[in-house]
């Protein structure tokens, strides 16, 4: 079972090391890397040519002008020739060497079509602490209604399925992520399966989760999306996720230092 591993990148020269050396840390080899970056100009590129012979052959990337974040995701796609498909972000890393070959052992042992799993976020300064720990558990085909969501970092799908049911949607401009898992496991029904790991370290900031504004737009986009296939929702509705959240914030202050896998080096000066 071969994997397509897509990273979108751009000026993502202080984070990018230490995703490359999390995909080169795997265990599992049947691996093809594909950076997609939107023209950089803080040496993005010259960190993944300079990477490149370590990949032998595994890692595909462009550099060229997209349309934004998703553009890029569904140029990946595009590219990908893999079983099976999954996003790491360029700010991201895998938390363990054994991730992918977690993910085939649940995709393998299932059947199903897609396996997810859960992250955890921490600040540039100390990513040895976790400060939110986002569990997939709770996660339910019916919750979709409320704007949840598995971990879209950790969602690993067939292609055939995107081959079969589309891509990201760019006209979401903040939440194209819960658009297209909604669109696969609410309206088309895919199978899936969870399996209880924390496979990513995400550092915190992003697009999603930087200002009220931004919640505001994420509950905007899922509204939209939710009518769009004709289910009822509302926004005291999608806010009831936010308290969930808020307890996954508080519980996640009891949890130990996270330890860092050895090839995490850090942002770069």
């Amino acid at each position: 079972m071969k994997f397509s591993i897509i990273t979108a990148t751009y000026n993502s020269a202080r984070t990018l090391p230490d995703t490359l050396e999390s995909v080169l840390a795997q265990t599992y080899r049947d691996v093809e890397y594909i950076i997609v970056d939107g023209l950089s100009t803080d040496g993005t590129m010259d960190i993944v040519r300079t990477y490149e012979p370590r990949f032998e052959g595994r890692l595909v990337y462009i550099s060229e002008r997209d349309k934004g974040l998703y553009d890029a995701m569904n140029k990946g796609l595009r590219m990908a020739t893999g079983d099976v498909v999954g996003i790491l972000n360029s700010d991201d890393f895998y938390s363990t060497p054994t991730a992918i070959e977690q993910l085939a052992r649940a995709l393998q042992g299932s059947g199903a079509d897609a396996v997810y799993a859960d992250v955890h976020y921490a600040r540039s300064e100390a990513l040895h602490q976790c400060v939110r720990y986002y569990s997939s558990a709770v996660f339910r085909r019916g919750l979709m209604r409320l704007g949840f969501m598995p971990a879209h970092p950790t969602f690993y799908c067939r292609r055939a399925c995107y081959e079969q049911y589309g891509y990201f949607h760019t006209d979401y401009k903040i939440a194209a992520d819960f658009e297209l898992l909604l669109r696969l496991i609410y309206v088309h029904r895919i199978s899936t399966c969870y399996l209880p790991a924390d496979l990513v370290t995400m550092r915190t900031g992003g697009a999603s989760n930087e200002s009220w504004q931004s919640r505001v737009a994420i509950m905007r986009d899922h509204n939209r999306a939710l009518h769009s296939y004709g289910y009822f929702s509302c926004y005291p509705l999608l806010a009831l996720r936010y308290l969930y959240k808020f307890w996954e914030i508080v519980s996640t202050r009891f949890k130990h230092p996270t330890p860092l896998p050895a090839y995490v080096r850090g942002s770069l000066p």
